[in-house]
C-alpha cells in the first residue's frame, strides 16, 4: 500500500524567546542525529563500563566526543520519557506522564510543541526513524510525528505494536506499508534492519539545507528477538541474555552505518542515549551484564538504575572530547537542539541548553532542581524488589544538587497534601549507588525538597 502524504502540524502560538543567530546567519548551522535506544541501561555499552556486550562504535564515539556521566532519562518507562525528550517539559507538566492505559493520557495534544517543530520552522528537514509511541495506530491524528515536526515518518506509532520485531506492517507517514511474509508464513523483515536502512537512506537524501534525524530504534526492548546470535552463539547464557546481547551489538552495527552515511560538506552532531534503564522482560537478566552499572534500580524504579542513561555526544569540530558531571535531564535537549538550529526556544521549558557545555563554551548551568513523577501497574521482579514491593505505588523523586529524594504515595494516586508519603534521602556525591537513607539525619532537607517535589507538580 502506497503511503499518504505527510500531515501539516498546526500552527504554534507560545511566548517565544529568542535564540542565537549567528548560526543561522551564516547558515553552517550543523546537521543533528539523535539516537534513542529502548531499554539501554546505564552500564549497558562498553565506555560505560559493560564487559560481556561488544559496542565498539559507540565506545569510539565516547571516546572522540562527549560521555555524559550524570544524564538522566525524563521518567522511569517509555512513553512520559519519550514525550519529555521531545516537548522539554518534566513530568509534572507534561501532557503524557505514564504509559498507555485506559482512561489517561497517551497522545500529544495540539498545543504540545517538539524540538523538531522548532527546527522546523527555521528550514531543518525533520525525519523520525523508529519508535513513536504516542497516539492511535492512525494516520489522521495531531499526536502523529507528521503533525509534531516531522517531515519525513516511517517506523512504529504505538508502543504494543513496536514489540513486534517481524511486524506486518510499519507506517510511512500516514500509510501503511505491510511487510511480506516468508514461506514460513512469517514476516520475513526484521524491522531494525529496515529501521536502519530508511535512517541510512535519509541522511543520503541530504541537500543544501541542515536536517534532524531522530532514530528510535525498539532494540534492545523485550522480546529478545534477533535474526542471528553471531558472537554470542555459545556463551553459557540463556537464550534470551544470548539473543539481548546480540540486539545490543547489532544496535552498535547500525549506529556504525549511519556515520558512514554522513554527508562530509556540513558538520554532524550525533547524540545517543536511552528512554529508561533496563528491562527484565522476556527473561532478561540484566544483572549478568550488570546493566545499571554501580547503581541502584532498573527500568520502572525512579532511583539512579531506572532513569540515569548513557548520553553520548559526537561531533568532531563542534563537540568537545571528553567527559561531563554536569546534571542533566533529557528535557534539555529541546533547548540544545534549537539553539545549535537558531530556533526560538518556548519560554516555559524546564531545561538548560546543553550548547557551551557540548563546544567547551562557557554555557548555562544546570536547571535549579530534576523532577520524576511515577505511576505503574506493571511489576516486574527485580523492580519491585528494589524498592520493598512499592513498584506499583505512585512515587516521585527530586534531585537537587547532590540530594535526591524518593518518596512513595500509600496507594497508586498522588496525595493532594505533603502527609502520608515515605520519604528517602540519599546523598549521591558519597552514595551514589543509593544504598544509605539518611532521611532522618537530614529532615529539613527532606522538608525543602518535598516542598520542590510538591510545587513541580501542575495537576
Amino acid at each position: 500500500m502506497t503511503s499518504s502524504p505527510a500531515l501539516s502540524g498546526p500552527a504554534v502560538s507560545l511566548p517565544f524567546e529568542p535564540a542565537a543567530e549567528e548560526a543561522r546567519a551564516t547558515d553552517d548551522r550543523p546537521n543533528v542525529v539523535l539516537v534513542v535506544a529502548d531499554d539501554l541501561g546505564y552500564g549497558a555499552i562498553g565506555s560505560y563500563g559493560q564487559k560481556k556486550i561488544k559496542t565498539p562504535v559507540l565506545d569510539r564515539m565516547a571516546r572522540e566526543g562527549l560521555r555524559f556521566t550524570q544524564a538522566y532519562a525524563g521518567a522511569a518507562v517509555c512513553a512520559p520519557a519519550r514525550c519529555s525528550l521531545y516537548t522539554g517539559l518534566h513530568t509534572g507538566h507534561s501532557q503524557v506522564r505514564q504509559n498507555p492505559r485506559a482512561g489517561l493520557p497517551g497522545a500529544l495534544r495540539d498545543r504540545d510543541t517538539t524540538f523538531a517543530e522548532a527546527m522546523r520552522a527555521v528550514g531543518y528537514r525533520t525525519g523520525l526513524i523508529g519508535k513513536w509511541g504516542f497516539g492511535p495506530e492512525r494516520g489522521e491524528q495531531p499526536s502523529h510525528p507528521n503533525a509534531r515536526g516531522f517531515d519525513e515518518f516511517y517506523g512504529y506509532i504505538t508502543h504494543r505494536h513496536a514489540h513486534d520485531y517481524y511486524p506486518e506492517h510499519l507506517w510511512r507517514n500516514g500509510g501503511r506499508v505491510r511487510l511480506k511474509a516468508n514461506r514460513q508464513g512469517r514476516h520475513g523483515v526484521y524491522a531494525p534492519d529496515l529501521l536502519r536502512d530508511r535512517a541510512v537512506s535519509f541522511i543520503k537524501k541530504a541537500g543544501g539545507d541542515p536536517f534532524l534525524l531522530v532514530y528510535t530504534p525498539n532494540l534492545p526492548h523485550a522480546p529478545s528477538d534477533v535474526p542471528s546470535l553471531g558472537r554470542y552463539r555459545a556463551r553459557p547464557w540463556s537464550r534470551a541474555d544470548r539473543a539481548h546481547a546480540a540486539q545490543l551489538t547489532r544496535l552498535d552495527s547500525h549506529l556504525g552505518d549511519l556515520l558512514d552515511a554522513l554527508p562530509s560538506k556540513r558538520r554532524t552532531i550525533i547524540l545517543f542515549t536511552s528512554d529508561n534503564g533496563p528491562h527484565e522482560e522476556g527473561g532478561v537478566n540484566p544483572d549478568r551484564f550488570n546493566a545499571n552499572g554501580p547503581l541502584r534500580g532498573y527500568k520502572r524504579n525512579l532511583y539512579e538504575g531506572g532513569i540515569r542513561v548513557p548520553l553520548i555526544a559526537w561531533g568532531p569540530g563542534l563537540v568537545k572530547k571528553g567527559r561531563s558531571s554536569r546534571i542533566t535531564q533529557h528535557t534539555d535537549l529541546f533547548p540544545t537542539l534549537a539553539e545549535f538550529a537558531g530556533a526560538s526556544i518556548p519560554r516555559h521549558l524546564d531545561g538548560t541548553s546543553l550548547r557551551g557545555t557540548l563546544t567547551g563554551r562557557r554555557g548555562q548551568p544546570p536547571a535549579r532542581h530534576l523532577y520524576w513523577y511515577r505511576s505503574e501497574t506493571h511489576s516486574t521482579r527485580r523492580a519491585n524488589a528494589a524498592e520493598n514491593g512499592s513498584v506499583t505505588r505512585m512515587a516521585e523523586a527530586v534531585r537537587q544538587g547532590d540530594w535526591k529524594l524518593v518518596r512513595f504515595a500509600p496507594g497508586s494516586r498522588r496525595p493532594s497534601s505533603d502527609s502520608g508519603w515515605r520519604c528517602e534521602l540519599y546523598n549521591l556525591d558519597k552514595d551514589p549507588g543509593e544504598r544509605r537513607n539518611v532521611a532522618s539525619r537530614h529532615p529539613e532537607v527532606v522538608i525543602r525538597l518535598s516542598r520542590t517535589a510538591s510545587a513541580s507538580w501542575a495537576g
